[in-house]
């Protein structure tokens, strides 16, 4: 079945989401009529590769998106860029893929992971908009779907371990700095700014503001995202934690199942391995497990380190793994997109 092509753009084109965005609709192969680079008019001009070409990019206007026949958006420059001009793509007739927090909790727009909840896609035409979860949760439910569908799952309790990309290109550059001054010894005078401390040599308890209940902005999005994808009101905590790793998020998982569950791992296993884009790396005693190095640059899930609480047959722990500018952003954006164009070519 031969797929239509379409008129794409990029909203943020030059930060790091933007550019990773058009690596994986090169490597997908997206079907791609007219392809627009968008930002800010202070990087207005410069230049975008795409398919060994240079496309310039234009300045993100209220006009640009009808002025170019936009039918899909992908929007990845902060939120209040989203909050400002997505309406202006949706009056236009495009379906926008929004990679902001702006409007994940918005009840008119579904919050979708591919693997996790495609039948939220066909919600977009209410509002327009399809929300791309947060990079953390979105690795989290790779994992948790498959389980709960196995179990049911009662709680969950995660850790995160997050790497400086999370906070786009500054926090890593921010990194990269304080360690040349790490081995400079002038660590003392190096900025700190993308972050609340230094990060080199270091880990900071804290992603995003304070909120009243103890947690950060993050965690909670964590919890309330997760319920929502999920369509499922499961005890979540969250503690979301910021190490000096350039890319890829890792989180420790406990999962706590229904009181008259008795794990069997080699089941657990077997579905994790199964679920689309996931893969189990689980041999500690040959110390091969999920890390950052593995993950980086690819699509996948990974987990690992499972195993059984010591005292309860109902809870299990693991490691899980994924590089959030792409599984956790950029790729799980054009895999919305991919599936919303195959109900589009349905119709």
């Amino acid at each position: 079945r031969k797929m239509r092509k379409f008129n794409v753009a990029v909203v943020g084109a030059t930060g790091a989401v933007g550019e990773e965005l058009f690596r994986v609709l090169e490597e997908y192969d997206f079907p791609i009529n007219k392809l627009i680079p968008l930002a800010s008019s202070r990087s207005a001009g410069s230049k975008v590769e795409y398919k060994n070409k240079e496309i310039t990019v234009l300045e993100l206007t209220e006009t640009c998106f009808e002025e170019n026949d936009i039918e899909i958006a992908f929007f990845s420059a902060g939120g209040s860029v989203s909050e400002q001009f997505a309406k202006f793509a949706v009056e236009a007739g495009a379906v926008v893929i929004d990679n902001t927090s702006h409007f994940r909790m918005d009840p008119k727009v579904p919050l979708v992971v591919p693997e996790v909840n495609p039948e939220d896609i066909k919600l977009w035409r209410e509002s327009g908009i399809i929300a791309n979860p947060n990079c953390s949760t979105i690795q989290m439910v790779m994992s948790l779907k498959p389980l709960d569908e196995l179990y049911g799952i009662k709680r969950v309790d995660v850790s995160t371990y997050q790497a400086v990309s999370g906070a786009g290109k500054t926090g890593m550059e921010e990194l990269v700095k304080q360690m040349q001054a790490f081995f400079t010894f002038k660590l003392d005078e190096a900025e700190v700014k993308a972050f609340p401390h230094q990060i080199a040599l270091n880990v900071i308890p804290q992603i995003d503001v304070a909120t009243d209940n103890g947690f950060t902005k993050e965690e909670m999005k964590m919890v309330k995202e997760t319920q929502k994808i999920m369509h499922k009101e499961m005890q979540i905590a969250a503690t979301c934690v910021r190490v000096p790793v350039l890319r890829s998020h890792s989180e420790s998982i406990t999962i706590t199942f229904g009181n008259n569950v008795d794990v069997d791992l080699d089941k657990v296993r077997e579905v994790l391995n199964n679920f689309e884009n996931v893969e189990v790396i689980d041999d500690l005693a040959n110390k091969k497990y999920p890390m950052p190095i593995i993950a980086t640059d690819t699509d996948i899930t990974y987990v690992g380190r499972i195993r059984k609480d010591i005292y309860a047959s109902n809870i299990i722990h693991y490691f899980n793994v994924a590089d959030q500018v792409r599984v956790g952003a950029a790729t799980n954006a054009v895999r919305i997109a991919l599936k919303w164009a195959d109900l589009e070519n349905d119709i």
